[in-house]
């Protein structure tokens, strides 16, 4: 019962790079709630420019990050980032609206920061994703707080926790907790079950 926000273009990608992004959205912080192991496998869902990917990476330095995206636009510029920077374990992936293309029970988290809104079929695609963790694999969701209408977001841009928490649970995540250090975004948690229930 929601309805689904338009995937922004490549043509606005200089938005995802904006400065304000520091101040607002702190990355750092985030990366540091993630509280990543220097081997992780990262799935960054809606990569974008790379944003977080290069951030992440860093971080994970025997580890890699899946940049994933489904416009190929988006993905040249990773690669271009990628080779100018001399980064190595960031990988770029080319997803579709149903299927992040993933290889099964290999990532350790998946990160989607203003993503999930915007998934033109969030269930298949969570589904993959879903398929895609380790068992005890996490996923994280930073979205807009729809619950506050004084942020200045369009409502179709935003997420209640409710929300988010109802359509992980309908794809089998277990909800670990909600962060609220962001001045403007919930940072919310969610888990893969270590094995499946026979």
């Amino acid at each position: 019962g929601r309805e689904i926000a338009k995937v922004m273009g490549h043509t606005e990608a200089l938005w995802l790079e904006r400065p304000s992004r520091q101040t607002k959205e702190q990355p750092q912080q985030v990366i540091e709630a993630l509280n990543l192991k220097p081997t992780d496998i990262v799935a960054d869902i809606g990569a974008g420019t790379g944003y977080f990917s290069f951030r992440i990476s860093p971080r994970v330095p025997q580890g890699r990050v899946l940049a994933v995206d489904i416009q190929p636009e988006m993905l040249d510029m990773i690669e271009f980032l990628k080779t100018e920077n001399n980064v190595t374990n960031v990988e770029p992936i080319l997803g579709s609206t149903t299927d992040p293309n993933l290889p099964e029970e290999t990532v350790d988290l998946a990160l989607m920061v203003d993503a999930y809104h915007e998934f033109a079929y969030p269930r298949e695609m969570m589904s993959g994703i879903v398929r895609s963790l380790k068992p005890g694999g996490r996923v994280v969701l930073v979205e807009y707080r729809r619950e506050n209408p004084l942020i200045p977001i369009k409502a179709l841009h935003k997420m209640t926790q409710r929300q988010a928490r109802k359509e992980m649970k309908a794809v089998g995540l277990k909800w670990l907790e909600t962060k609220k250090f962001l001045p403007q975004q919930h940072l919310m948690l969610f888990q893969k079950p270590l094995k499946s229930a026979s």
